[in-house]
C-alpha cells in the first residue's frame, strides 16, 4: 500500500482543486496520472464524461469486482482557512469526494503488480464516476460504450458518516439511500396593475395551495415502507415590483421515498395537484424534473461480505435500522448487479456534510482501503462461479 501522507497529500491537493459535476476534467487527469504510475492492465478516460476506471486483472477466471467512488465536489463556498483550502471560488468538496478518491487510489495501489494484495484470480475494476452530486454520472458511465464490457459479479461503494464513530462501518440490507428526485412547477398567469389585481391572473393562491396539499402527502416517518417527504427548495411569485400585480410563479420541491415506483407516484399526485390548481385559477402550468437518485438498494448477501471484511479488520459494524433519506447516484448500479454501500464512521469532530467547513478526515483513509481489501479476500473465499450467480436474480427482482 501506498504511505498514508502520499494519500493524504492527494487527498488534500484534491480538495484544494474541486470541480463540479460534469466539469471534472482537471480532478480526472490528476486521478489518471496518479492511477497510471500503478501499471493497471487497463486504464479508461473520458468515461460517461470525465470518469476514470481502472482494471487489475489476475489473467485467472474467476469474480468481477467493481469498486466505486466519486469525482466531483458541490457549489458551495468554503469557510475553512487551512493550507489545502478550496481555490475555486464558490466550488468545495464538502461531501468528502475527495477522501472517496483517495481511498480508492490507495486500494488501486494495493492491487497492483507485485503487491500482496493483488487477486490471485478474477479481476478488479475502480471506477472513478463524474457527475454524481446531480444524480447523472451513473447513467453516463453505463450508457457509454467503454463501459460494455464489463460485467461485474458485484459492486462495493462506501461513504463517510459524519457523526459516526471513527472508523465504524455501517450497513444495511435493502433499503441503504432513498429514491430522490426534484421537480419544478411553473405556474402561468396574467401580470396587472398592483391595484387592479382583478384585471389579471395572480398565481400566489395556486402557489399557496400546491405547497400545502403536498405538504399533505408526507409520510415523514423513516421506519415504514410507506415514507414518502416533499421539501420545498425554493419558492417564487412575480418579482419585487410593487405595482405590478404577479402573472408568474413557480415552486421547486425535493421528493424522498423508499423506493423508485412510490416516488414515480408522488410525482404524478403532485404534478395532478398542481393541473387540478392551474385549471382552477385558470393558469397555464409546465413541470420540469432533474436530479433523479434511484434507490440504492443493497444484496443481502453482498452486505453480509461487507460485514465480515469489517470483523475480520476489526471495525466495529453497526446496523442501519431505516434507509438514509439521502440519496446516492450508486442506486443506478445497484438496480443493474448485486451491490453494497456501507457508511465509514468519520467520528463526532467532523461537521455535518454539505456543511461549508466540513473537511474530510484523513484518519479513515486507511480504514476504507483496509475494508476494500477485505471484500476482495471475502469474495475470493468463495466458490466461483457456484456462490455467483443468484444475487443477481434477486436484484432482478427488485428493480
Amino acid at each position: 500500500m501506498l504511505s498514508l501522507e502520499v494519500l493524504t497529500t492527494l487527498r488534500r491537493t484534491l480538495h484544494a482543486h474541486p470541480e463540479l459535476s460534469h466539469h471534472e476534467r482537471e480532478t480526472a487527469t490528476r486521478i489518471a496520472d496518479f492511477v497510471r504510475a500503478l501499471e493497471p492492465d487497463e486504464l479508461i478516460v473520458n468515461l460517461g464524461g470525465h470518469g476514470v476506471m481502472a482494471t487489475f486483472d489476475s489473467g485467472v477466471a474467476g469474480p468481477t469486482l467493481l469498486f466505486r467512488c466519486e469525482l466531483d465536489a458541490l457549489p458551495i463556498d468554503e469557510t475553512n482557512t487551512f493550507a489545502h483550502r478550496s481555490v475555486a471560488d464558490g466550488v468545495s468538496h464538502k461531501c468528502g469526494h475527495d477522501g472517496h478518491m483517495a481511498i480508492l487510489c490507495g486500494f488501486a495501489a494495493s492491487l497492483s503488480i507485485n503487491q500482496p494484495n493483488r487477486p490471485k484470480r478474477g479481476k478488479v475494476h475502480v471506477l472513478f464516476q463524474p457527475a454524481e452530486e446531480t444524480g447523472e454520472g451513473a447513467q453516463c458511465v453505463l450508457n457509454d460504450p467503454q463501459f460494455a464490457a464489463v460485467q461485474p459479479d458485484l459492486g462495493v461503494a462506501l461513504h463517510n458518516f459524519p457523526g459516526a464513530p471513527l472508523h465504524a462501518i455501517i450497513v444495511r440490507d435493502g433499503v441503504f439511500t432513498a429514491a430522490v428526485s426534484s421537480l419544478i412547477l411553473r405556474f402561468m398567469g396574467r401580470t396587472s396593475h398592483a391595484s387592479q389585481p382583478e384585471l389579471g391572473i395572480n398565481p400566489s393562491l395556486a402557489v399557496a395551495e400546491l405547497l400545502r396539499e403536498s405538504d399533505a402527502l408526507n409520510r415523514n416517518d423513516p421506519s415504514a415502507p410507506e415514507f414518502q417527504l416533499v421539501t420545498p427548495v425554493c419558492v417564487r411569485v412575480g418579482s419585487p415590483a410593487y405595482g405590478v400585480s404577479a402573472g408568474d410563479g413557480e415552486v421547486h420541491l425535493t421528493l424522498r421515498a423508499w423506493d423508485d415506483g412510490r416516488l414515480d407516484r408522488l410525482r404524478e399526485a403532485i404534478v395532478a395537484i398542481g393541473q387540478k390548481l392551474a385549471a382552477q385559477y385558470h393558469l397555464q402550468m409546465t413541470t420540469d424534473t432533474l436530479q433523479h437518485f434511484h434507490a440504492n438498494v443493497n444484496d443481502a448477501s453482498i452486505t453480509n461480505l461487507v460485514r465480515q471484511a469489517a470483523k475480520a479488520n476489526g471495525f466495529a459494524v453497526i446496523e442501519q435500522p431505516d434507509p438514509l433519506k439521502g440519496g446516492e447516484d450508486f442506486g443506478l448500479f445497484t438496480s443493474r448487479f448485486p451491490c453494497c454501500m456501507f457508511g465509514l464512521g468519520a467520528g463526532d469532530n467532523v461537521t455535518a456534510l454539505h456543511s461549508p467547513d466540513y473537511d474530510f478526515p484523513d484518519a479513515i483513509i486507511e480504514t476504507g482501503i483496509r475494508m476494500f481489501e477485505g471484500v476482495v479476500r471475502q469474495v475470493l473465499s468463495l466458490a466461483y462461479p457456484a456462490d455467483f450467480g443468484l444475487n443477481k436474480e434477486n436484484t432482478a427482482e427488485s428493480e
